[in-house]
């Protein structure tokens, strides 16, 4: 991925392989998720603080194509990159690399729409954070 938003540099731990010593599919998604809530922390939004006013950020689809596997201590990088889709949802495309070779390893999108009380809304609060800190979301 070129020209990403955001890095975060972090390394396996042996209780998230399998029996197969390979990082479970499952654990990926957290490792995305983490990644992402790195980034809004640094454009200065808060997930308890937006709860609290009322707007919550929500996972409406993941997809994630599994390229090849990292194993117990390699180090990595999650990558995202921001945009829009329609006026509604916010979507991540986010990359796993591995360090040693800068080898792709997880490909991913998750698309997020913010709601209030249940309902969708515009992610105005999101872009102008974004826009602080330099990342302008352009139509995927």
């Amino acid at each position: 991925m070129e020209n990403y938003d955001f890095e975060l540099e972090m390394q396996v731990r042996d209780y998230e392989c399998d029996i197969q010593g390979i990082v479970n599919n499952s654990v990926y998604q957290n490792y995305l998720e983490h990644c992402r809530h790195k980034f809004l922390h640094k454009a200065g939004l808060d997930f308890a603080q937006l709860h609290n006013e009322g707007i919550d950020a929500v996972v409406i689809r993941a997809e994630l194509d599994y390229k090849f596997p990292l194993r117990p201590a390699d180090d990595f990088f999650v990558r995202l990159k921001m945009g829009k889709q329609g006026r509604l949802r916010v979507v991540f495309k986010q990359q796993v690399i591995r360090k040693s070779d800068e080898k792709l390893m997880v490909d991913a999108k998750i698309t997020t729409v913010l709601t209030r009380n249940n309902r969708p809304i515009l992610p105005d609060i999101l872009e102008e954070k974004f826009k602080v800190t330099g990342v302008k979301l352009e139509e995927f």
